[in-house]
């Protein structure tokens, strides 16, 4: 990838909200780029050529792989965006809901790059940026099988990076913190609502849409995107916004019980 010529991109979840954004910013710095949505949906879009894959079935990816080399004859980044989150007292969720979750946000990453990887090795380079959250580095109350899952991307995205790097290919993770997105509109409740958590659920909901409401708006994720995406020599891990990038200092100076009581005190739990 080059300035003048950064190649072929796939953006997964590209419909709306953090994905879209992002489509076109890759596309407004010269990528080619291919969105992906599970349903389809129109098949140019400002530039962007939109094709249905589905993240869960591996018949879908390798179909949305085949596509895009058909058309396109490389692939030079992968935007794993594509995902869904989950609100609610852990216990609350079955196994069954749990193995959903996991299956779009971190066995549909893992599908998605062993479709790619081969052809990245092939052209002796590549660059794969994976959406995680700072849910992904600190405890996350009532989003804990969310937040689960991006803790199980960023183990698998510093592992993977070490292992592909003699092959010309980097994986980097982007952690947003809150985005002005419709991601609480399309939070899954839990699949056995149990009324001892009826009191803490909602007053989440109702934090959860409160810092929505002040956060970074999605063009500050896609620019960190395109920043992870573009960097000569690119970090492990970029923070996405101001919040974030607090989040993520405090985390790892402050000590831990301060950091716990500051927490539970700004979401109103009990100490």
């Amino acid at each position: 990838m080059n300035r003048t010529n950064p190649g072929v991109a796939i953006v997964t979840g590209a419909s709306s909200g953090i994905g879209q954004v992002t489509a076109k910013a890759l596309q407004k710095a010269g990528f080619r780029v291919f969105g992906t949505s599970r349903r389809a949906v129109s098949k140019k879009t400002d530039g962007i050529t939109m094709l249905a894959c589905d993240v869960t079935d591996d018949a879908s990816v390798a179909k949305l792989v085949d596509e895009v080399l058909a058309d396109a004859g490389r692939i030079d980044l992968l935007v794993n965006n594509a995902g869904m989150g989950l609100l609610g007292g852990a216990e609350e969720s079955s196994t069954t809901q749990a193995q959903a979750l996991f299956d779009v946000n971190v066995f549909g990453v893992i599908r998605m790059i062993n479709a790619v990887l081969p052809i990245m090795r092939s052209q002796g380079k590549g660059r794969i940026v994976n959406l995680s959250s700072v849910q992904g580095f600190i405890p996350a109350p009532y989003f804990a099988l969310y937040s689960a899952t991006k803790h199980a991307v960023e183990g698998y995205s510093e592992s993977l990076d070490h292992e592909l790097r003699p092959f010309g290919i980097r994986v980097a993770l982007v952690e947003p913190a809150y985005t002005r997105t419709s991601f609480e509109d399309n939070l899954a409740k839990p699949d056995r609502l149990l009324e001892i958590y009826d009191a803490a659920r909602a007053g989440m909901t109702v934090a959860v849409r409160r810092a929505m409401d002040k956060g970074d708006a999605p063009e500050v994720v896609a620019e960190t995107v395109l920043a992870a995406a573009t960097d000569p020599t690119p970090k492990r891990r970029y923070a996405a916004g101001k919040i974030a990038r607090r989040v993520s200092v405090l985390r790892r100076f402050v000590p831990g019980s301060a950091f716990d009581k500051s927490l539970r005190k700004q979401l109103g739990l009990p100490a």
